[in-house]
């Protein structure tokens, strides 16, 4: 039987990725790199010898910015040999067509930092497990692994859960951890996304209204009779956590 998944996503790109068109794959490649360069490589360490895996690396964006910041040790894999084509245009030839277990499977190498942006909720539980259990076993000790995957406790969630066919699980910050601490990992941090817009004014009217918002979701949760401590609102979660 035909899995949705080797229809979906042999264009990946084409049909969820850039599905509006408005950017050419250049442009919307370097407006990724600048945000991870932002939001993600700030939580690694400063060691430019750092081994790094990026599982479900799409066009290559997050390993371009690790490029820029000096770390020379990456490689990447994607399940859409279209992403992985884009990604070989635009010089990041570190990047390899796999499919994740399949490859983590088949190697022994052990990495220092394994990233997985928005990617673990392509996969059902089962799957799920087993992939951390893996990638668990490829990390040396003191390794970091980071996610970052949709936050089912953001207003209007479902933009972001249901936006893709290809989801299949979905997380909030307590279940992240439940999870992450069934499977033995150690030091694990939930942390909200960053969120941020083009153009100054924008960006400080886009700021006081999540503050607005922020707060009157948080009044609405304390009024259930329940603590909203451990809750985060941001559109993603980031997910951290040691071997």
């Amino acid at each position: 039987m035909l899995s949705y998944r080797n229809k979906l996503y042999q264009n990946y790109n084409t049909n969820q990725v850039n599905q509006s068109g408005r950017h050419s794959f250049s442009q919307k490649f370097i407006e990724e790199s600048e945000w991870f360069s932002k939001e993600i490589l700030p939580l690694i360490q400063d060691k430019k010898e750092l081994q790094i895996l990026d599982i479900g690396c799409g066009n290559g964006s997050l390993l371009h910015a690790c490029k820029l910041a000096g770390y020379t040790k990456i490689i990447g894999i994607d399940i859409s040999a279209e992403q992985v084509m884009l990604a070989h245009q635009l010089g990041i030839t570190e990047v390899k067509h796999a499919e994740t277990i399949e490859y983590l499977n088949s190697t022994p190498d052990q990495y220092d930092v394994i990233f997985c942006m928005d990617i673990i909720e392509h996969f059902t539980k089962d799957e799920l497990v087993v992939l951390l259990d893996l990638i668990k076993s490829r990390m040396n000790d003191q390794a970091r692994i980071i996610f970052r995957t949709p936050n089912m406790d953001t207003p209007f969630n479902s933009i972001y859960a249901f936006g893709d066919f290809t989801h299949e699980n979905h997380l909030n910050a307590q279940s992240a951890n439940q999870l992450m601490l069934s499977l033995g990992f150690k030091e694990i941090q939930t942390l909200p996304s960053r969120m941020a817009t083009k153009g100054f004014i924008k960006e400080i009217v886009r700021s006081l209204l999540w503050t607005f918002i922020n707060i009157f979701i948080r009044l609405i949760i304390y009024s259930t009779g329940r603590s909203s401590k451990n809750v985060i609102l941001s559109p993603n979660l980031i997910i951290i956590a040691k071997r």
